[in-house]
C-alpha cells in the first residue's frame, strides 16, 4: 500500500522513471530479459539502481547498529567469517549480528550467539529504514536507554529457543523506559516494530509513535555452533514440505 501510493503522488517524467527502474530491478531479479523499449537506457538506469540499493543496504546495517544498545559496526571488508567471530570471542562481545545483502537490499540476518552458540539464520522481508517511515528531521535520533522487549505468539519448542535468541541481545532496562521493541510472530513471520510511547493523560492514554526501521524475519535453520563451525549440528532446518496446512505441527515438535 505505502508503494502503491507512491507510485501515484509520482507525476510525468518522475512516475516514468520510477516505473522503468522498477521494470528493470524485476527482469533482473527474476533472470529475464530487459524490456526492449528500456535496453538503450539500461547502463544507466542500472547505475542508478545500484547506488540507491547501496545506500538502503548501508542505511538498514547503521539503524540496525543502535537498535542494538552496545552495539559495534563493523565492516566486513575482506575479512573472513572465522576472523571475525575470533575477535569478538577475544573482545568478549556477547553476539555478532550479519547482515546478508542482494544487490544492495538486505534479505538475511545471521545471530551467532558467543562463546560457542547457537546460530539463528532468519530470512529477512520487507524491510523499511527509519527515513522511510517519516523525514529525518521528523524522526529525530535514535534513543539509546535499554528498551523492553516484547515476545509475542513465541510459543512452540523451536519459537521459544528463538525467543532466547532474540532476547538475550538486549540488556535488561529500567523500569520507567519508554522505549519498545517488538518481535511479534503471525504464520511464522516474525514482525520486528520499534516504538516509543508516551502518557499524556494518565496510564489508560498510551500513545505509541514508531521510530523504526521495520521488517519481517522467517527463521530457516537454528545451528548449534557458531556460524564457522562447519562440524556443528543443526538443530532446527526449515524443508519446503514445511510450507503446507500442516507446517505449524512441525515447528511444534
Amino acid at each position: 500500500m505505502k508503494e502503491y501510493l507512491y507510485r501515484k503522488s509520482l507525476e510525468g517524467k518522475e512516475r516514468l522513471l520510477y516505473e522503468n527502474k522498477r521494470k528493470i530491478r524485476e527482469a533482473l531479479q527474476e533472470g529475464k530479459t530487459i524490456p526492449t523499449e528500456l535496453q538503450n537506457e539500461e547502463a544507466e538506469l542500472r547505475r542508478e539502481i545500484d547506488l540507491e540499493d547501496e545506500n538502503t543496504a548501508v542505511q538498514f546495517a547503521k539503524e540496525l547498529k543502535l537498535v542494538f544498545p552496545n552495539a559495534q559496526q563493523m565492516n566486513r571488508g575482506g575479512q573472513v567469517i572465522s576472523e571475525i567471530i575470533e575477535t569478538c570471542r577475544a573482545h568478549d562481545f556477547t553476539d555478532v549480528v550479519l547482515v546478508h545483502e542482494n544487490r544492495g537490499v538486505p534479505d538475511g540476518l545471521f545471530i551467532i550467539h558467543l562463546p560457542f552458540g547457537p546460530t539463528a539464520f532468519f530470512e529477512l522481508r520487507n524491510v523499511v529504514t527509519r527515513h522511510d517511515i517519516k523525514d529525518k528531521k521528523a524522526m529525530g535520533t535514535m534513543p539509546q536507554v535499554y528498551p523492553h522487549v516484547i515476545l509475542d505468539n513465541f510459543t512452540t519448542k523451536v519459537l521459544s529457543g528463538t525467543a532466547n535468541i532474540l532476547k538475550h541481545l538486549f540488556p535488561v532496562p529500567k523500569p520507567d523506559t519508554k522505549r519498545i521493541i517488538t518481535f511479534a510472530n503471525q504464520s511464522d513471520y516474525i514482525s520486528f516494530r520499534h516504538h516509543t510511547y508516551e502518557k499524556h493523560e494518565g496510564p489508560k492514554s498510551i500513545v505509541l509513535e514508531e521510530i523504526g526501521p521495520r521488517f519481517e524475519m522467517r527463521l530457516f535453520k537454528i545451528k548449534l555452533g557458531t556460524l564457522e563451525q562447519t562440524e556443528s549440528q543443526d538443530e532446527w532446518v526449515f524443508k519446503p514440505y514445511m510450507n503446507t496446512a500442516k507446517k505449524q505441527k512441525f515447528i511444534g515438535i
